[in-house]
């Protein structure tokens, strides 16, 4: 492993949301430090700072991580997908974001970005999910608003919609 000099700044190249893109962070900066002030990726939200509130969570390598809890530097290399990557397009919500809306399940949305992280990881791995193991993903997220009830419906609902879909079109949960 590289020994980085903790009064330097070091380049961090990473492919976000499947573009490549880079910038400099010290050893100690946080990954959501670097995605919000270095590269301007700012739908990650930084709360707790402590791994606990889920409102960070983003995927790296393809694995579910709190960027809270992870340097930029250990990023280097890595595919990195945020909130900005969820969507199929600029103009178009993906099916778990248009459940969200149409059911009202974010209210500030602070910790919204981070739950449609883990939902869409998660359908991706279990397309027909119960309603206790959307419940049981949901333990890892705070969310002070919405009591999680519109929350549960609107990931069922994405769910079975995107069950029913061909293999082809099952990306853009």
């Amino acid at each position: 492993m590289t020994r980085l000099a903790a009064n330097q700044r070091h380049a961090v190249h990473l492919t976000l949301n499947g573009k490549p893109c880079s910038g400099e962070a010290e050893p100690r900066m946080l990954l959501t430090d670097f995605l919000r002030h270095e590269i301007g990726a700012t739908g990650t939200h930084v709360g707790c700072e402590h791994g606990v509130c889920g409102a960070c969570t983003i995927e790296i390598g393809g694995n579910l991580a709190r960027a809270c809890l992870t340097l930029a530097v250990q990023a280097d290399g890595c595919d990195v997908r945020t909130i900005e990557g969820l969507a199929p397009a600029p103009d178009r919500l993906g099916t778990l974001q248009a459940a969200f809306k149409r059911n009202h399940a974010l209210q500030c949305g602070f910790c919204t970005a981070g739950i449609l992280m883990s939902l869409d990881h998660f359908l991706r791995e279990n397309p027909r999910p119960s309603e206790q193991e959307v419940r049981d993903l949901l333990t890892g997220h705070l969310c002070r608003c919405t009591g999680y009830a519109p929350i549960v419906r609107a990931a069922m609902e994405a769910a079975a919609e995107m069950a029913d879909r061909p293999a082809k079109e099952k990306s853009d949960a």
